[in-house]
């Protein structure tokens, strides 16, 4: 084996000790004669050298016959591998890093003076002109990652504390005391297989958050609550950081199971079961959806017929299809609330909720109940997900969640609202809170893959620009990563904010404006949670083969977050809420103004065509208009008005044709999508804006303002067909848009390593062994 093609796995200590210096002489694939001069002569003197070593010296100090790439390139793995070994002082030199190669290997140490060689070795460094600290920088610049991430934090061009206080809103005191819990030992994750493991691991973990005064928030002081919806949301948004299946553990019990006793009971429910819900002393279930009727709420076929003789419902599943599906809490649970059709005096009342006791102080199920474990699941493995079937379960008439409807004491039925549909609609917006949220839990996840992403790209190298010995790229300084991640870290800005409006719109709700803030959380949980799916799988792909290592997290952020599309609410169905909602609003706009209403449609389309449809609008690509707040809700306004208008003209006309109102907007099911995307697109934008321009502290505002260019933007280039379609926007003009998208990108990612640590998601929680290593990762 000659000396070009041997591995550097056989080398001796004395060769080990010269790599540095051979790499640096032929770093730049040519030795000059004053290296091969000094190669060829000091050779014979270097006394740590064995004669095969000096064969092997001289062979490489041959200009006509350089060290082949292969060859090289295995020279530089040891080298820097040697370099990370070394640390990061600036004085370190080719010798040093010689030395600590060879004495790596060295067998005897008493044949091996240090002193000499490191003195014969500066000798060869000197003749060879490179006795100086800045060649070994220049030769292996590569820096730990400690520095690296310390250089990166100190490009933020913003105080990341004060973004985090802004993100964490009026909460700051709430989520840092859930963040101090998540991070205690306890908590620690770990892999369990087992789903009954699993379970019990979530269930400890709930009764110690309980323990903490965490699940009784939004209830009243009276029951040992502080009466605050919004501190409960800013709980449950943190936990979503965490392990998923303790977010929605703990959002059943406290929140879907709570508050159906809260919002749905009155005073006797409140004084016997909340306590004892905010403490888990009583696990409870929420038993809404059906086997046959997800969405479908208003045709659940479970019963609750009333006994006036015995004071009692008959609480039963008429058929198998009828069983309550997928409950959260069903294999510990001891009570339920069950969402049944009411029936008094043979005549039914409609959907009424009333509780359901499952199982005895043994545990044991109740006679007339029968619950089936839905088994392992594509995610949220830790949470007890069941079926329940109720055979004549007898209930006493107490537990009829009364506030809408109830019966006196001659078994007649009364309610405070005439209107079967409005009562109906009325008992589900007093709910809505879990699909406020939801949607928060589920940003919560985005922004766990986002960080550990966009962190990943800034520690992976790959390709050099360079031949040989050059560092590699850092994968967040390709133009094609930053266009995967920079905009989903924009929209996930803009949505944190959005979904503060909406949180903030529910915990002030009034009976006046409760169905305006139904539509928006509906299309906010659609939008906001389809966005977290998009989001982990392109940070995923984004980490490679690491991302796709159950240690890294992905593998549970995607298959637990998953549901989030489908449960409080399939997400398609929930657009179509969202269009007919808006469609509502438009039509009774119209009816009470009249003519006024009229007048300003008109005027409105009038004055676009004028300002924004005119030829000189339409391709305007100056920088300082495509960045203007004012074009960018402009162009989403517009989006939303034309689909409004012509779906309304579309459905108009189909009915004046002769189709019922129901077929209709089946014929414009994708019409009505589109109209509730822009809709929902226009609200984020647009409380984005509102957001930045009363943002207190001025430091946040600029990078704030890009990111909510960098949100307008790429959505204005993801919808440009639609612009193009509608001469909204001319061809010149989407181009100059998809290239400030670029400039955008690039802008933002040296601020990438502040804008994910102002999430605050501490290492514990972030637990990817591609970041932080492996130690906040139990073994199984």
């Amino acid at each position: 084996m000659n000396a070009n093609t041997q591995v550097h796995s056989v080398y001796s200590p004395g060769i080990r000790a010269l790599l540095p210096l051979l790499y640096a002489a032929w770093s730049d694939r040519v030795l000059t004669p004053t290296e091969v001069n000094a190669l060829r002569q000091k050779a014979g003197k270097l006394t740590f050298l064995s004669s095969d070593d000096k064969k092997m010296l001289l062979g490489w100090s041959n200009p006509m016959h350089p060290p082949p790439r292969q060859l090289f390139k295995f020279w530089e793995i040891e080298l820097r591998e040697a370099a990370n070994l070394l640390g990061d002082n600036a004085k370190y030199t080719l010798v040093d890093l010689g030395l600590k190669m060879a004495t790596e290997v060295v067998e005897e140490k008493s044949q091996w003076d240090e002193a000499v060689v490191r003195g014969q070795l500066a000798q060869l460094e000197a003749a060879l002109k490179l006795v100086n600290s800045d060649t070994y920088r220049a030769i292996f610049p590569e820096k730990t990652e400690a520095i690296v991430l310390a250089e990166e934090r100190s490009k933020a061009s913003f105080p990341v504390a004060e973004m985090r206080r802004a993100l964490d809103d009026d909460y700051v005191e709430i989520r840092d005391k859930v963040r101090t819990i998540l991070k205690d030992p306890i908590f620690r994750f770990r892999t369990m297989r087992k789903k009954s493991e699993y379970r019990a691991q979530v269930l400890a973990w709930c009764k110690l958050l309980a323990e903490q005064g965490l699940g009784n928030l939004s209830y009243p002081q009276a029951y040992g609550g502080k009466d605050d919806m919004g501190l409960y949301a800013a709980v449950f948004e943190t936990l979503g950081y965490h392990d998923l299946s303790l977010a929605i553990k703990f959002g059943v019990q406290f929140g879907l199971f709570g508050g159906s006793v809260l919002w749905l009971g009155t005073e006797r429910h409140h004084k016997k079961y909340l306590a004892k819900t905010g403490t888990l002393e009583l696990a409870g279930c929420f038993a809404m959806t059906e086997t046959g009727h997800g969405s479908n709420v208003r045709g659940l076929e479970t019963t609750a017929i009333y006994n006036h003789d015995s004071r009692e419902f008959i609480v039963n599943t008429p058929n198998r299809e009828a069983g309550k599906e997928y409950i959260g809490n069903a294999l510990h649970g001891q009570m339920a609330t069950v969402f049944a059709q009411l029936i008094v005096g043979g005549e039914s009342q409609g959907v009424h909720a009333i509780l359901v006791p499952l199982r005895g102080e043994n545990g044991n199920l109740l006679p007339g109940i029968e619950v089936e474990d839905c088994g392992y699941k594509l995610g949220l493995n830790g949470v007890d997900n069941g079926r329940i079937w109720f055979h004549q379960v007898r209930v006493p008439k107490e537990n009829l969640l009364n506030r809408f409807g109830d019966l006196d004491e001659n078994g007649t039925y009364q309610s405070p609202i005439e209107s079967p549909s409005r009562r109906f609609f009325t008992m589900l917006g007093t709910l809505v809170g879990g699909r406020v949220c939801v949607p928060r839990t589920g940003l919560s996840a985005a922004k766990s893959a986002l960080t550990i992403a966009v962190k990943y790209a800034l520690k992976r190298r790959q390709f050099s620009g360079s031949n040989v010995g050059g560092q590699e790229m850092l994968l967040l300084d390709y133009q094609s990563h930053q266009r995967r991640l920079m905009p989903y870290l924009a929209k996930a800005y803009a949505l944190d904010f959005a979904l503060t409006y909406l949180t903030k719109r529910y915990t002030n709700r009034s009976d006046k404006d409760i169905r305006e803030i139904e539509t928006l959380a509906a299309g906010m949980k659609a939008y906001a949670t389809w966005f977290t799916t998009a989001a982990i799988q392109e940070c995923r792909e984004a980490c490679g083969g690491k991302g796709y290592l159950f240690e890294n997290r992905f593998a549970d952020l995607k298959a637990d977050s998953d549901i989030f599309t489908t449960f409080e609410g399939d997400n398609t169905v929930l657009m179509q809420l969202v269009a007919r909602g808006v469609l509502s609003e438009f039509r009774k706009e119209f009816h009470e103004e009249g003519t006024w209403a009229m007048l300003r449609y008109v005027g409105d389309r009038v004055s676009t065509a004028i300002s924004e449809l005119n030829p000189i609008a339409i391709r305007n690509t100056d920088k300082d208009h495509l960045l203007s707040p004012e074009f960018q809700l402009s162009a989403f306004q517009f989006r939303e008005k034309q689909l409004l208008y012509s779906l309304s003209q579309r459905i108009r006309g189909l009915v004046k044709g002769g189709m019922n109102a129901f077929d209709a907007a089946l014929t414009c099911q994708t019409h009505m999508l589109a109209l509730a995307e822009a809709f929902i697109e226009r609200i984020v934008l647009e409380q984005f804006q509102i957001s930045i321009a009363h943002i207190e502290n001025d430091d946040l505002r600029p990078i704030l303002n890009k990111l909510s260019s960098l949100y307008a933007l790429h959505s204005i280039e993801l919808h440009k067909g639609w612009y193009l379609e509608k001469d909204y926007l001319a061809g010149v003009k989407t181009k100059a848009i998809r290239k400030l998208v670029d400039e955008l990108c690039l802008d933002l990612r040296q601020d990438a390593t502040a804008l994910v640590e102002a999430f605050a998601i501490p290492d514990e929680l972030l637990a990817a062994e591609i970041i932080v290593g492996p130690e906040y990762i139990l073994p199984e």
